[in-house]
């Protein structure tokens, strides 16, 4: 078996611990991302995808995954925290290639629509989750180190944090890569990392996506400035503000 991506101590054994625990036959070749370990199984003639994940946070998001477990995400079968089998999106049309072909905005229309459900979600918060304001002290060492840019995104943070409007249970990694299609129950989300905050957040990381060409084009900002502020209902200012501070977190 060859591994690519992070480099996890004992895979074999940890894969052939979870295949055995759930009944698993395999259905693909095992590979690693950075923080995980996964492979396509069938679990009871059902196409699945086991991922194994590495640190506290792809942890958090898994049991997140069990808490949403709705029509927004893929069907949760089994889950420990440190494991997760899941429903495997087996759709033929991404997102990614989407916008390539020239449907930017309509990628950006579903993105959208599967974070409004995602923010729906009314049950009780699930436990552990991180709230922004803990997870933007991460940008505080990078304004005292660098200053310039920094000190202004921290400023905005300062101001968003101070303020929140309308918290929520948060994905906190919304990107084209992490929406996919399942065919039959449509476009659903995955890798979540578990935070809480103000639902504006989750939409900044969407205009650095789906890569650099896309995300610099003449206008392109403007125009999913439009798109994202009248879907999720919340003001350009307001949205551009989370840009900031999200490009600063990420940077820092």
């Amino acid at each position: 078996m060859t591994l690519t991506g992070h480099d996890f101590a004992n895979a074999g054994s940890k894969l052939k611990y979870y295949k055995e625990r759930w009944q698993l036959s395999d259905d693909g070749r095992a590979f690693a991302t950075n923080s995980s370990l996964l492979q396509p199984v069938i679990y009871k003639r059902l196409r699945c995808m086991l991922k194994i994940t590495a640190t506290d946070v792809e942890q958090r998001g898994n049991l997140l995954m069990l808490w949403y477990n709705s029509n927004c995400v893929p069907q949760i079968l089994e889950c420990d925290g440190r494991a997760l089998l899941m429903e495997r999106a087996i759709g033929n049309t991404s997102l990614k290639e989407m916008v390539k072909c020239g449907e930017d905005d309509q990628a950006t229309h579903i993105i959208c629509s599967v974070i409004a459900k995602l923010h729906a979600q009314s049950k009780p918060y699930p436990a552990g989750l991180v709230p922004l304001s803990i997870w933007f002290g991460a940008l505080k060492p990078a304004v005292d180190k660098y200053g310039g840019i920094f000190y202004k995104c921290n400023e905005i943070a300062d101001q968003l944090l101070s303020d929140p409007i309308d918290p929520v249970v948060l994905h906190d990694d919304i990107h084209h890569g992490n929406i996919l299609d399942s065919g039959t129950r449509g476009w659903l989300a995955i890798d979540p990392k578990g935070l809480t905050g103000e639902r504006g957040f989750d939409f900044a990381n969407m205009f650095c996506n789906p890569d650099t060409e896309t995300a610099t084009k003449p206008g392109r900002l403007a125009r999913q400035m439009k798109i994202i502020s009248e879907e999720a209902n919340i003001e350009p200012k307001r949205v551009l503000q989370w840009i900031a501070a999200w490009a600063g977190l990420s940077a820092a």
